[in-house]
């Protein structure tokens, strides 16, 4: 009977060993799935790029104030505000990614502070449109630096797109890029998407600036814009 002890179990013992190896195996190399993770990466990223144009076709501030811009100086005034604009929301993405906006959003002080802020700015510019409707503007030296500034601060002034990034960003970062990678790759996305957006309306904008010229459209339309641009100002400063 000892005999038969030990080669029964070393018998025993033998087969297991390199069986729970290979299912080990099996598992490992089936969590290292490259193909199936850049899948998802690039899903999510569609779906993200989606939302976020249907987010940048949306008429607000910034192109009321490129309207402004481009209707009475012109194509060059019109993409120096779009640059401006991206500007702003370069600053508000890196503000973002690296934490600081998040700190915006969640203090009542600052937010409120920006907020007001922004308001005021936003209906400057609209009571600048109602003084002097249709009236040709001043060639004011350094015009190139009025037209991006303007673009850059009525951006910088928003805190609502410091809410945007804080709160709908995180839901569309991919999930497997860093957090910080992926936030940031999201507002290049969306800083792309308003360029070629913006970019396309001043262009046509442009098309009809012969239109858009004539005292009585002129005067009209700078009506139009100061009371958008106001309408925008007393919604931001109301706005929770």
């Amino acid at each position: 009977m000892k005999p038969h002890g030990p080669s029964v179990r070393g018998g025993t013992d033998r087969p297991h060993r390199p069986a729970a190896r290979r299912s080990g195996t099996k598992e490992r190399d089936g969590s290292r799935d490259p193909g199936g993770r850049l899948s998802r990466v690039l899903t999510q990223l569609l779906t993200a790029t989606g939302v976020l144009a249907l987010l940048t076709l949306v008429p607000g501030p910034d192109m009321a104030v490129v309207t402004k811009r481009a209707v009475s100086r012109g194509r060059a005034d019109g993409l120096r505000t779009v640059a401006g604009i991206a500007a702003g929301l370069l600053l508000w993405g890196a503000l973002t990614v690296a934490g600081l906006a998040a700190l915006l959003a969640a203090s009542a002080e600052v937010y409120l502070a920006v907020k007001l802020a922004g308001a005021a700015y936003l209906c400057f510019l609209g009571v600048q449109s109602l003084r002097r409707p249709g009236a040709e503007p001043p060639a004011v030296r350094g015009a190139t630096g009025s037209a991006w500034r303007t673009g850059l601060v009525s951006n910088a002034l928003n805190p609502k797109i410091a809410v945007f990034y804080t709160g709908l960003l995180p839901a569309l970062a991919p999930s497997g890029l860093r957090p910080a990678a992926g936030m940031a790759l999201l507002v290049l996305i969306h800083l792309a998407l308003t360029v070629i957006w913006l970019g396309t309306y001043v262009y046509v904008l442009s098309r009809a600036r012969r239109f858009f010229a004539r005292p009585r459209v002129r005067r009209a339309l700078d009506r139009a814009t100061g009371v958008v641009l106001i309408g925008f100002g007393v919604r931001v400063a109301t706005t929770p």
